[in-house]
């Protein structure tokens, strides 16, 4: 007995579409155990406006390498 653990579409028609590569011309026996994957909505990008406010980004006063400067051509 095999296992094999997928994350897969059902179309609208419920039909799911299961590739098995490694097995070609053989009877197999199938037990489906399947768990629905809630919807999430997407973040807006304005959502994410200001989620680093509370970390802002420190500059010093000596600025960047030379040797950093010249590998950026």
């Amino acid at each position: 007995m095999h296992s094999i653990q997928v994350k897969s579409h059902v179309d609208s028609d419920g039909i799911l579409f299961l590739s098995l590569p490694e097995i070609r011309d053989t009877d197999v026996e199938v037990t489906i155990v399947y768990q629905p994957i809630p919807k999430t909505e997407k973040q807006s990008l304005a959502s994410l406006y200001g989620i680093c406010a509370d970390d802002p980004v420190i500059v010093d006063d000596e600025g960047t390498l030379k040797s950093l400067e010249d590998n950026l051509t």
